[in-house]
């Protein structure tokens, strides 16, 4: 595995329409709201503001942006505590972990006062000689917006690819340097982030998107490379193309560094073709046709290829097959089990790392295992827990004979830390944590794990954080959920989040079905058809930590972004008064209107995820959750609504939308406000003070709904 260093003009008849757009003041003396300035009675669903190109777009999204600032400057003073009060509690200046490779060490230096990290390295054993060879701190300095979206090292370590944004679209640029000090070179615009080197030390992969933004095709670039010339590249040549619109494309290499690894998936259907990785020229092997609804990974180890797979084992089972006869059967090395789902494999010279997770628990646990030279395991043990629940993974070992583990723990009470796990005499290291200062320290904090009941029986894990000094009463609470994908919502430490709990909240998390908290079985039980599980799932948490003593039932706020937009505003639609307010940030609220539109980023891919409307049940029933399709005059809480100009995943325009329509409906009991950041994409703002910052924004909105902080409005 090669080493990667560490997200037209407007219709004239509209034109036409009498609406009021100047910026006097109303009748009660305050500027009119920006949906009534440019409502449009033709376009009740507000549809026009898909139009980018329309000037009233922007003009409306910027209305907006002056609305809530208005209406939060009151809050202004809390913001900057909350944001300098972050600021204290954390180490400023970063040093990353330092990793060694065949030739040099790697690690990477944020400044106090920095955004972005310095990269530098050293001759593996001279320290002294230590050098920086890419400073995204200064390549940022002229941006507005910047994100890394991949690096890679040549194998010999001589040069240095990497993809670059700087839109927030997700489009990238590839660029190349010699290493250390050579001139970035610009080769390709309006790629996808991926890279990957063949060990011909020539050939660079990467990954390209069909008119729909759609990771369709994978490429071959061959390069000309020689120190003190600048590189250049002969024309990029097709490896592999994609062309069912439900599938994208992806790329890697395996850690023995003997085979790429070209992957083409759906949500529910994958397939891989293998190249060596010292002959890239060659054809690409289909390692096993796709089946309908058989996911696949391929590991390798000299001799024998690891198959992780759900075929005839819907919670997977990992399978080998030798390497000299591909077509051969598949021979059976960990089983499938109704207890647990298998979620990844990683291969070493003398065995296999291998991640599940345990369904009763929801918990996830890192097995090894060690082979011999006839496959019989000589070792399988699970690694210890520093407590549960909590995140346990395999950190960055870039060298296939390893026999010492890096590993990353944290919980929502202990910073991240990482630690080298000996093999041999199964001694642990702690290398590095995460510094925390001030008042509020991880002892002084308690987590519990309690379940709810959901409407069908089924119990829902839900995690609940809190000052162990106020544990046993009722709390304001802040409650996050996601439910999609089968993501997982392995416990994270946030250094943020204590400013909120310094003020005296809870922050639970619902690990609702539609994510991968429970395994293979609590994602399926949470999406197409079943959908509706999530949003019941999330209600039955918000229930349960009220009638267990853990939250005040009147000051409860719920938070979700991107598909955990949709699982808050299907549950506010459900039970409106369950939350005194919600935000909402990048929301997927627009469900059905963008699974219509096959043009749009994503929308092909996801008919596995939630269905294509084009088969009449399955519109009906993604309408009967769409949380903009099933808007009333209820009494919606306080709502703060955040998108992205430049957010190619979810549009702009569904939070727009979702502003827009509650505030014409007028029964909210709180304010709705809209921010739109017209400089970022999907993740928000890339540099960390400004990102920092906007968290502080939010965090202060929460602080007030929940009735923890004064809006004082006096001076205006």
């Amino acid at each position: 595995m090669e080493f990667v260093i560490e997200y037209g003009t407007r219709d004239p008849m509209k034109a036409q329409l009498p609406r009021n757009t100047s910026d006097a003041l109303s009748a009660d003396g305050h500027p009119p709201s920006p949906v009534s300035r440019f409502r449009r009675t033709d376009d009740p669903e507000w549809h026009w503001l898909e139009n980018r190109d329309d000037p009233d777009v922007s003009a409306f999204l910027e209305a907006a942006n002056r609305e809530s600032r208005a209406w939060l400057m009151p809050l202004d003073g809390l913001v900057e505590r909350l944001y300098h009060g972050h600021l204290a509690r954390r180490e400023l200046a970063v040093h990353g972990l330092r990793t060694a490779l065949d030739h040099h060490t790697y690690w990477s230096e944020t400044a106090a006062d920095a955004d972005y990290p310095v990269w530098w390295r050293h001759p593996n054993g001279r320290e002294q000689d230590a050098v920086p060879f890419l400073d995204l701190h200064a390549r940022a300095e002229q941006q507005r917006f910047l994100e890394l979206g991949d690096m890679a090292l040549s194998p010999d370590e001589c040069w240095l690819a990497w993809t670059e944004d700087i839109s927030g679209d997700e489009r990238y640029t590839l660029y190349i340097k010699h290493l250390p000090h050579g001139e970035p070179v610009a080769l390709l615009d309006d790629i996808a982030s991926e890279l990957s080197w063949a060990e011909d030390n020539r050939t660079l992969l990467f990954t390209r998107f069909d008119a729909t933004q759609r990771p369709d095709s994978i490429w071959r670039l061959p390069l000309r490379l020689d120190a003190g010339v600048a590189p250049r590249a002969d024309e990029p040549i097709c490896m592999l193309q994609e062309a069912d619109p439900e599938f994208w494309v992806g790329l890697g290499k395996t850690r023995s560094r003997e085979w790429l690894v070209l992957d083409s998936a759906s949500k529910d259907t994958s397939e891989c073709h293998l190249v060596p990785a010292r002959d890239p020229t060659a054809a690409p092997r289909c390692f096993r046709p796709r089946e309908k609804g058989v996911e696949y990974g391929v590991e390798h180890r000299p001799g024998h290829f690891y198959v992780l797979h759900n075929r005839d084992a819907p919670h997977f089972r990992l399978d080998r097959l030798d390497e000299a006869q591909p077509d051969g059967a598949w021979q059976p090395l960990v089983a499938h089990r109704d207890e647990a789902t298998l979620e990844g494999v990683d291969a070493f010279a003398w065995g296999l790392v291998v991640t599940e997770r345990d369904h009763n628990e929801a918990q996830v646990h890192v097995r090894i295992i060690e082979l011999d030279q006839h496959h019989v395991a000589t070792r399988d043990e699970r690694l210890p827990l520093p407590e549960s629940p909590c995140s346990l993974m395999l950190g960055d070992v870039p060298h296939f004979a390893s026999r010492r583990l890096r590993l990353r723990e944290e919980s929502f009470v202990m910073p991240v830390r990482w630690l080298e796990h000996e093999l041999d005499s199964g001694e642990r290291r702690v290398v590095k944590t995460q510094a925390i200062h001030g008042d509020l320290q991880p002892n002084d904090l308690a987590c519990q794990r309690i379940w709810a009941t959901a409407h069908d029986g089924e119990r829902i894990p839900v995690s609940v954080v809190m000052r162990a000094d106020l544990a046993g009463r009722p709390l304001p609470t802040l409650l996050y959920g996601y439910g999609a994908y089968g993501e997982v919502l392995d416990p994270w430490f946030s250094v943020a989040r204590l400013e909120l709990l310094s003020r005296g909240m809870a922050f639970a998390v619902a690990h609702v079905r539609g994510g991968g908290d429970r395994g293979e079985p609590w994602y399926l039980a949470g999406k197409m058809e079943h959908k509706e599980n999530s949003f019941r799932d999330f209600l039955a948490a918000r229930n349960a930590l009220v009638d267990q003593g853990f939250s005040d039932g009147e000051r409860i706020a719920a938070y979700g972004a991107s598909a955990g937009g949709l699982l808050v505003g299907a549950s506010l639609n459900l039970a409106p008064e369950a939350f005194c307010a919600a935000v909402l940030d990048v929301p997927f609220v627009d469900v059905l209107r963008t699974m219509e539109n096959p043009d749009l980023p994503l929308t092909t891919a996801e008919y596995t995820e939630w269905g294509n409307p084009d088969i009449p049940d399955m519109r009906r029933h993604i309408r009967s959750y769409s949380p903009l399709d099933n808007l009333s005059a209820q009494p919606y809480p306080a709502l703060f609504l955040q998108g992205s100009w430049h957010d190619s995943r979810v549009p702009y325009w569904e939070p727009a939308k979702l502003y827009a329509r509650v505030t014409e409906l007028g029964s909210a009991r709180g304010p709705v406000l809209l921010r739109t950041d017209m400089d970022a994409g999907h993740g928000g703002a890339s540099g960390r003070f400004k990102a920092w910052h906007d968290n502080a924004r939010q965090d202060a909105f929460i602080l007030w709904a929940l009735g923890l902080a004064a809006r004082n409005t006096q001076g205006g």
